[in-house]
Formats: structure tokens, C-alpha cells, sequence
């Protein structure tokens, strides 16, 4: 029997029956017309934002990275929350928009962006992470033309990345930034031109639980920033420190210690010099801020034995929960947190499979994992769906569709 992931807090039974906030999962389903369905907890949101807001400095801003999520109820419930909005595309762009979300708050970072992107978010006054130089020449170019001085900064990659990160995105050659040692010509040459300025973008690792990890890095980006600002002779408004902190998907996963990253990160601000008090900073984050607050909803059509093994078919899968089927980027497929969650809570009975409706042996949710029996009409959830899950998987694969998602 292989351990499932660690079910995260905040969810509880009523009659025997997942709950999400105050309501059993078969309500949910019936209100949303049906399975598959992702439910996304707007308390639980609020929950880690608060908890956030108490740990970092004050100086700190929160900013909600928009491809963990981008259901427009909850950029929405993001909007009073946070900060700030980081985006990758074009189409992110007119997201927010629709959400009614100001693209000042808005940040557009990515590499390969299009003229036709660029010229949309320095219509909109949206801030630029420039990738590079040709992409910087083609946002001053755009601007001349419009007549609009851009909001530009600087996305670094850094010489370090995140330790124990589960996605490296800093160090050595990669797509994305301009190398540490091209920044300062670059920075003098974009304030020069009479750009609207507004800093660096260092982004090292992403999905990281180690405390001691991110205070390094962040000590080290904040560092890096200050040495930057200083060689190329220009002010520092604002740095996003980029993301990494991670939330339990697996067995043996232990959750963030908070508290430390904050307090180091406050001793790492406190120390910095008198040039640079009105520097503002903010972390990036995604699956952080919504990753637990969301459940996998999909229910059992067939109970099935193979050579002895249990499988229960469910109307959902991978085209809608990549990532828990083991197929975004894991190296060794291990289980996400799964429950028969019309018997949440109740004694293991048997080891079983979840597998999904789609033909194809990758279509796994779980693997020979321990449950109470689970029938055909059986409610099962997939947790730490919040993030990277509908917007991150191939909803028309084989013609299955999108899933419902609700925000409570």
C-alpha cells in the first residue's frame, strides 16, 4: 500500500461526508450541476493572506501570481486581498481586466512576449518584466509610437537558485531574465530613455519547503538588487523577490515554517542601507495563496478488479489534474492527497487505484493507495487543487471538456 499526501487543514466531516466550508460535498456537486468539480474555499484564501500579512514585514506586499488560478471569482476575491497581479500572457492581461482588477496593480513578466501583448499592457499601464534586451527595444519602440513613456523593469537571472525548489528558475542559462552582469548597461540605458522605471524581477526556485532555503535566497536577492542598483547608478522603487514557498502534496511533506522565513526576511530589510528605505518589496506567489483552498471533486462510475487489484473508475482525471496524476513535471510519481470523500474520515478498508475516464495508462489519481471501500457513485476528492489544476491541464483531451469550479 503506497501513503497518500497529507490531507491540508481547514476541511471536517459532516454525516460522515467531506466538507467545505460548512458544506458537504454532495451539496456542493448538486448546486454546480454535476462532476468533475474544482471548489475553491474563500475562507481559506483569507486564512493563509492573513496569516501572510502577519509574518512578513510590513514593508512586504503581497502579489498573487495569476496562472496558479485564474477563475474569475476568485481574481476577484484576490482583489481585495492582495497587493498586486503577475502575469504571463497577453490573455492574463485581459483576465484581470474582466475581473475589473486596475492594471496599475498589474505586473507582466515571461519570456516570448508578442508586440501585439507588449503594446497592450503599455496601453493599459501595466509594468513590464523585460526579458531581455530585444524585448526591451521593442517595448521603447511601441512606446514612441504610442506616445506613452512604459513601465518597465528589469527581470534578473540571478548566478544562484533556489535550494530543494521543485521548479529552478534562476542560475545558469535559462529563457527567462537578463543575466545579472547585463543588467546595470541595460538599467542606465532604460532610464535614460525617460522610461517610467520601476525595478527588478528576481525569480529563483518556485514549490520549496525548506525555511533556511528561501531565507537564503532572498537574503541573496535582496543583495543582488542592491549591488545592481548601485553599479548601474539608478534608484531601486521596487523589487519582487520572486516566490518559492511551497505547500505539502506528498507523503512525508511538512509544511513552511512561516514564521522564519519572515523574521529572517525582516532582518535582511532592517540591515539595508538609508538609500534604499523607500524601496518597496513583495513576494510572488501562487500556489501558496490558493493551492490548499481547493478540492478536486470527480465521482466513481465503476469498481473493477484486475489480477486482484482494485480500481475505481472516476468520471474525471488527468485532463482536468495533471499534476496529481504524476504527469507536470514529476520526476517520481508519488500521491497528492486523496479521499473518498462520501466516507471522509472513516477507517482504510482496502488498497485501491483512482483512475480517470481517459484511455491512456498515464490517467492515474492515485496509486494503491489506502481507503474505506469506495462504490460506484462515491464522491472522491483530490486536494491541494487550488492551484495548477484546472488552468494548468488538458481540459479537451479525447473531447472530455473543462471541469465546473465554483468559489464558497
Amino acid at each position: 500500500m503506497k501513503p497518500l499526501g497529507p490531507i491540508p487543514a481547514g476541511y471536517d466531516a459532516i454525516d460522515g461526508q467531506l466538507a467545505i466550508a460548512g458544506v458537504t460535498a454532495e451539496e456542493l456537486v448538486a448546486r454546480a450541476g454535476g462532476t468533475p468539480l474544482f471548489v475553491y474555499s474563500a475562507d481559506l484564501i483569507r486564512a493563509r493572506v492573513t496569516a501572510l500579512r502577519a509574518a512578513l514585514p510590513a514593508r512586504v506586499g503581497l502579489h498573487f501570481a495569476v496562472k496558479a488560478n485564474p477563475f474569475e471569482p476568485v481574481l476577484r476575491l484576490m482583489d481585495g486581498l492582495v497587493d498586486g497581479f503577475d502575469i504571463a500572457s497577453g490573455g492574463e492581461l485581459a483576465m484581470v481586466q474582466a475581473a475589473g482588477i486596475d492594471p496599475a496593480q498589474v505586473s507582466f513578466a515571461g519570456p516570448g512576449k508578442r508586440d501585439a501583448e507588449l503594446e497592450a499592457a503599455i496601453t493599459a499601464g501595466a509594468t513590464l518584466h523585460l526579458e531581455s534586451e530585444g524585448e526591451a527595444d521593442r517595448a521603447l519602440a511601441i512606446g514612441a509610437r504610442l506616445g506613452i513613456a512604459p513601465q518597465l523593469a528589469i527581470r534578473v537571472n540571478p548566478d544562484f537558485d533556489l535550494k530543494g525548489s521543485g521548479m529552478k528558475m534562476g542560475g545558469g542559462a535559462k529563457p527567462f531574465g537578463i543575466d545579472a552582469e547585463r543588467v546595470p548597461a541595460l538599467a542606465r540605458r532604460l532610464v535614460g530613455a525617460g522610461v517610467a522605471w520601476r525595478g527588478f524581477h528576481i525569480f529563483a526556485g518556485s514549490q520549496a519547503l525548506d525555511a533556511a532555503a528561501i531565507a537564503e535566497t532572498q537574503a541573496n536577492t535582496v543583495a543582488l538588487a542592491v549591488r545592481l542598483a548601485g553599479e548601474a547608478g539608478v534608484a531601486l522603487p521596487k523589487c519582487n523577490l520572486g516566490g518559492g514557498f511551497g505547500i505539502p502534496y506528498f507523503p512525508g511533506d511538512k509544511p513552511l515554517d512561516l514564521a522564519a522565513v519572515g523574521a529572517a526576511l525582516g532582518e535582511v530589510l532592517a540591515a539595508l542601507p538609508g538609500e534604499f528605505a523607500a524601496t518597496r518589496f513583495c513576494v510572488e506567489l501562487g500556489r501558496y495563496l490558493v493551492g490548499e483552498a481547493g478540492v478536486y471533486l470527480t465521482r466513481i462510475v465503476d469498481r473493477k478488479l484486475s489480477h486482484g487489484e482494485v480500481f475505481l473508475v472516476v468520471d474525471g482525471g488527468l485532463h482536468h489534474q495533471l499534476a496529481a496524476s504524476g504527469n507536470f513535471g514529476t520526476v517520481v510519481r508519488r500521491n497528492y492527497p486523496v479521499a473518498i470523500a462520501s466516507r471522509f474520515g472513516a477507517e482504510v478498508e482496502e488498497e485501491a487505484s483512482v483512475v480517470g475516464c481517459l484511455c491512456t495508462p498515464l490517467d492515474r489519481l492515485a496509486e494503491k493507495g489506502g481507503f474505506p471501500r469506495g462504490e460506484v457513485g462515491d464522491l472522491v476528492a483530490v486536494f491541494c487543487a487550488g492551484a495548477y489544476g484546472a488552468s494548468a491541464s488538458p481540459a479537451m483531451f479525447l473531447g472530455q471538456g473543462p471541469a465546473r469550479e465554483m468559489l464558497v
